[in-house]
């Protein structure tokens, strides 16, 4: 059997679109080096989908570049990329001298869930509130139950109340259910932001504590109050949340609704997913927009909504 080249399968036309693409990813990166502005850049890349791509040539440009300015929009630019091939390159800037680079290296580490903690720890230390706060949340990501502990003895010594909330939030992220009696003695906190924050570590770890104490904001009459008992549910399974969550998909708030079915397909539910694609279809005016707002944070692609419609008999 012979066996040809990925190049000479994908034709001649497909190799020229390659090239093209990374062309201009190449143009991309020296305007960002240029000061251009990082999200325009960002949205660039992945609508090439050349992230993996660009996120290689990232390190070399940060060895050549000295001008702060420079060197932090490229940071910045690495770590919204959400590329495997930009870890190494984010890991050495976890330990780097600007303070604003470290915090971007945290970002992107996060972003890839890296369980690469050992480069993330020192910086639950970091003189900058902000490093430590990313550094939290990239602790978190990385879903290691080994961090449950230094995460947890590090919000005993933060007095800034933001990182704290992450900190807490990062906890129960981690999976360690080791830490489940540490946060519910942070639900009595002074603090409103430190109590909602040990309840999302609680519902994280699938504590009853927790999820107590989004029930009781779920059933307040006030739309608002009930829309922050939805994002304690953020990152939860959706095995665990959906018995909380499902009956919300007929809530008189369609803003509740859409929100606890994007939640649910966050959490692996691939029904809720399908519900709130009919839910948009079916919507007129504004009502569609707050589907449509959701559906926009699940990034779903034209073929898989398209799919969805299929299946359910509604679109050819």
């Amino acid at each position: 059997m012979l066996l040809l080249p990925l190049t000479a399968l994908g034709g001649p036309g497909s190799a020229s679109k390659r090239a093209q693409s990374r062309a201009e990813a190449d143009v991309v990166l020296a305007q960002v080096a240029n000061g251009s502005p990082v999200p325009a850049a960002a949205s660039r890349l992945h609508f090439l989908r050349e992230e993996a791509y660009a996120a290689e040539e990232i390190g070399p440009l940060l060895r050549t570049a000295f001008d702060e300015r420079t060197r932090r929009n490229l940071a910045a630019l690495l770590a919204s990329l959400g590329a495997r091939t930009g870890e190494a390159t984010l890991v050495k800037l976890a330990s780097d001298g600007d303070s604003t680079v470290r915090m971007y290296a945290a970002q992107g580490l996060a972003r890839l869930g890296s369980r690469n903690t050992g480069a993330v720890l020192p910086l639950l230390e970091d003189k900058s509130s902000g490093v430590r706060r990313e550094a939290a949340r990239a602790l978190g990501a990385s879903r290691n139950p080994k961090m449950g502990k230094p995460l947890m003895a590090a919000v005993k010594a933060e007095q800034d109340l933001e990182v704290r909330a992450a900190l807490l939030e990062a906890v129960g992220a981690s999976g360690d259910p080791k830490q489940k009696a540490p946060l519910k003695a942070y639900l009595d906190s002074d603090s409103e932001s430190t109590r909602f924050a040990a309840a999302r570590g609680l519902c994280r770890l699938g504590a009853p504590e927790g999820f107590a104490f989004a029930q009781k904001l779920l059933g307040n009459s006030d739309k608002f109050v009930r829309r922050q008992g939805l994002v304690l549910f953020e990152g939860v399974p959706a095995k665990k949340a959906g018995p909380v969550l499902s009956p919300l998909l007929q809530d008189a708030d369609r803003t509740v609704a859409a929100t606890a079915a994007r939640v649910l397909s966050q959490g692996g539910d691939a029904a809720s997913l399908d519900w709130l694609v009919l839910a948009s279809w079916n919507a007129k005016g504004e009502e569609k927009l707050v589907y449509e707002k959701e559906l926009e944070t699940l990034q779903l692609a034209d073929d898989r909504r398209k799919a969805i419609l299929r299946k359910a008999g509604v679109a050819p």
